[in-house]
């Protein structure tokens, strides 16, 4: 590679680091090619872009954006993981991969929302429900006083028929 194509590809991490909500660092030493392509399908599903990177070029990248926090862990085969939409699934597909092949790969560490965030950050990043579950859950919390009130409103009407029928049964009765 020479010092054109370096420099382009240095711009291009930029960029993408510039981009990116969540980066993702992780070792990837003794995976194998099918692990490999398996986990890249995994993380194209989730809309997450996957590449291997020199160090020296991604400490180049990272200058001068929120992702230079990582510097600390760009040490050994480094693969990073961009996430431009939702960190959680992102979270999700590295933690099972690294649980999954605890000997080949390894989570070092990752920026989100230009925070860095440990190993155990990520676990329970990925532990977190679903943007559309979360979605779910908000708004049948918000859903619910409007259906008591509902159910509320419709008891009152409810119980004058009631009381009404038991007069009604009383004086036929008499």
């Amino acid at each position: 590679m020479n010092r054109e194509n370096k420099q382009q590809l240095v711009s291009e991490l930029h960029d993408k680091l510039k981009s990116a909500k969540a980066v993702f660092l992780a070792d990837f030493r003794g995976m194998n090619v099918t692990k490999a392509t398996e986990l890249r399908n995994e993380l194209r599903k989730a809309s997450v872009e996957y590449k291997v990177v020199k160090n020296t070029l991604l400490e180049l990248a990272s200058r001068g954006t929120d992702k230079e926090a990582l510097s600390a862990h760009y040490a050994g085969p480094t693969a990073v993981a961009f996430s431009y939409d939702d960190p959680v699934s992102a979270a999700k597909v590295l933690t099972r991969c690294a649980k999954d092949q605890q000997a080949t790969f390894k989570l070092k560490a990752a920026v989100l929302s230009g925070k860095a965030i440990s190993v155990a950050d990520i676990q329970a990043l990925a532990d977190l429900p679903s943007r559309e579950v979360l979605i779910a859950k908000l708004l049948g919390t918000m859903n619910a006083p409007i259906a008591n009130f509902v159910g509320t409103l419709a008891a009152v009407p409810g119980s004058f028929v009631r009381v009404l029928e038991a007069v009604r049964a009383q004086k036929a009765g008499n």
